[in-house]
């Protein structure tokens, strides 16, 4: 594909040809939350974000090398990407990995559920891709009740779980500010994704590795003082969660948009919750998945979800046996 239109409607290609790939993605950002526990047990939030970026730049780089194909010259894309950078991978990385010190990785990834809820007042208010309906509003009103839920509103007194995951919250808030930016500003190069993915994490390499040490006030550990655990983390969350899903997920938002990609984290609470009980042996209290399905809900109705599987379902007509949720 070598451009994406920025109008209000929405592309609508079969269901076979994105939710294979969704469903990856929600497997490995899901389980991320696993390996980002795991690896601020030993490493520093901002230390632990930039072995992350590294490790991603340099998959990237060696399938540029094999395919020969060139990073981008045009000033313009890098610095685009700087930007998308900072506010989808550097800034919300770090403040999951800070999050992730006062709170389960499960309630994490639940967490990460209320990107749709940001992504879609910036799509419609700031780059103007999207439209605002009444469904959409009510949505985003159920899916702050849901946010409410999951904090427990009730019964907050501060201390270090009010903190983790306001820091959560706040991480998932940027998202919600880099998924539409890419849409307006990146998706739509005639570049492929890889070059687009590996300019990117280039970009986090350089910021993180500039505001790392400030953040810290020290040098990153040598290598050989981390256990295989902790390496083992921030290869996978490089690897297969910077490197291999950034491509994946660039190609999403050419496909089927920024809000319908964000839908990804329909998906990645599950797993998230199951690698954090099986793993890591984590607890849930009963408002958090409650208020995890309350968010979700918000987010279905607000994407016009619901409305749509409805509408595909009256016809007779035996045209796709299989409702694409498009907003």
């Amino acid at each position: 594909m070598s451009g994406v239109s920025t109008l209000s409607t929405p592309d609508k290609p079969p269901v076979r040809s994105w939710l294979p790939t969704m469903l990856l993605l929600g497997a490995i950002w899901g389980c991320s939350f696993l390996f980002i526990s795991v690896g601020v047990r030993e490493l520093h939030p901002a230390y632990l974000a930039l072995g992350r970026v590294i490790a991603g730049s340099l998959v990237l780089l060696t399938i540029l090398a094999v395919k020969r194909e060139a990073l981008p010259r045009s000033p313009r894309v890098w610095a685009h990407n700087f930007v998308a950078a900072a506010i989808g991978s550097a800034i919300p990385w770090t403040l999951f990995g800070y999050g992730e010190q006062r709170v389960p990785s499960l309630l994490a990834g639940i967490w990460n559920g209320i990107t749709p809820l940001v992504v879609l007042p910036i799509a419609v208010w700031v780059f103007r891709t999207e439209r605002f309906t009444l469904q959409r509003v009510l949505g985003l009103l159920i899916g702050f009740a849901g946010m409410m839920v999951v904090l427990g509103a009730w019964q907050l007194h501060g201390g270090s779980d009010l903190t983790g995951q306001l820091f959560c919250m706040a991480a998932a808030v940027s998202y919600g500010v880099a998924i539409p930016y890419q849409k307006r500003f990146i998706a739509g190069s005639n570049l492929s994704g890889t070059a687009l993915s590996a300019t990117l994490l280039i970009c986090s390499t350089v910021q993180l590795a500039i505001a790392a040490p400030i953040l810290t006030g020290h040098a990153p550990p040598a290598p050989s003082s981390l256990s295989l655990q902790a390496i083992g983390s921030v290869i996978a969350l490089g690897a297969l969660g910077s490197g291999v899903a950034f491509v994946l997920n660039l190609r999403q938002i050419r496909l089927i948009g920024a809000s319908m990609t964000s839908m990804v984290t329909y998906i990645m609470p599950i797993f998230a919750i199951v690698a954090g009980v099986l793993v890591l042996d984590e607890h849930l209290t009963w408002y958090q998945p409650v208020g995890a399905v309350i968010v979700l809900a918000g987010v279905a109705v607000s994407q016009g979800v619901v409305s749509t599987v409805r509408s595909r379902k009256r016809p007779k007509i035996a045209a796709e046996p299989e409702p694409a949720p498009v907003p």
